[in-house]
């Protein structure tokens, strides 16, 4: 299945794509809400929607939300793609490297990302998103993927700055509206990793990678993870950026005003979103 959280006129919906159709789950405002069922997969399935009653929208047109939308947790890794680190002549990590992003960073697949004016050097890295689907604390590897709904795309818009202003990542990391989420979570039964990511900035192609060359797979992430704090569905573990970098370019590249982002999974979609520089009032004056 293709999970999705759209924006319509009475609020958020958590819906079911059917090819060029999304049937409404009601009463779910988010697909994290509806992971919070633990029958979320047959009440996904049996979902039925109609023209008449607004329980059935075209995709086309339809606004897209972050895929989940309140997360407790979203957990990033860096330093996760095998060929990138071993080009760049380090080791691989025995242990992922760790940081936190919130909720208030997320944006939907086709929304605005907020270039914030406190940083020029603000860069871009694609990544492949693990939600959780039931709660779990520490998860053997062997039945971590039973913990795992579905697969999203991310990507994690740094403020880079900001994230080398000390040796933690987070202050590069948690400006808000500037991280997109979606379009949809794919369920396990229908994806795995191996599909190729790619970043392009107005059609030039600045990242590309297989998905499979994940040093810390999944199943890994979400035991070794679970064994410090409890998972819970709508949990979102966010698995690390292959190379191509602006910031890692000579001359560094990054983003800016009316530049179009687009992060591919092959097999999941696609997240189309325009940069855009905000003007606050002090910055006006």
């Amino acid at each position: 299945m293709r999970l999705a959280t759209i924006r319509t006129n009475a609020g958020t919906a958590a819906v079911r794509q059917d090819d060029d159709q999304y049937v409404v789950i009601a009463p779910y405002r988010s697909v994290d809400e509806l992971l919070g069922n633990p029958d979320w997969k047959a009440v996904a399935a049996e979902a039925r929607g109609t023209v008449d009653e607004g329980t059935l929208i075209p995709v086309d047109g339809a606004e897209l939300a972050s895929v989940v939308t309140h997360p407790g947790k979203i957990i990033c890794v860096g330093l996760n793609y095998r060929k990138h680190i071993l080009e760049m002549g380090r080791e691989l990590p025995e242990y992922p490297t760790l940081f936190s992003k919130y909720a208030e960073t997320l944006i939907g697949a086709n929304d605005v990302i907020e270039l914030p004016v406190e940083d020029e050097a603000i860069d871009w890295e694609a990544e492949l998103a693990v939600i959780v689907g039931k709660s779990g604390r520490r998860i053997g590897q062997d039945e971590a993927n039973d913990y795992i709904a579905g697969y999203s795309i991310c990507n994690d818009v740094s403020m880079r700055t900001w994230q080398f202003r000390s040796v933690e990542w987070l202050q590069g990391k948690n400006w808000e509206n500037s991280t997109p989420l979606g379009p949809v979570l794919v369920t396990t039964d229908e994806w795995t990793p191996g599909g190729t990511i790619t970043t392009k900035v107005d059609d030039e192609t600045m990242q590309k990678a297989s998905t499979g060359d994940l040093v810390h797979d999944p199943a890994f992430l979400v035991s070794y993870i679970s064994t410090m704090i409890t998972l819970n569905p709508g949990d979102v573990i966010i698995t690390g950026t292959p190379g191509g970098v602006g910031h890692a370019r000579k001359p560094q590249r990054y983003l800016s005003d009316g530049q179009v982002l687009e992060t591919t999974i092959e097999g999941i979609g696609t997240l189309r979103n325009v940069a855009k520089a905000v003007v606050t009032a002090a910055a006006a004056l």
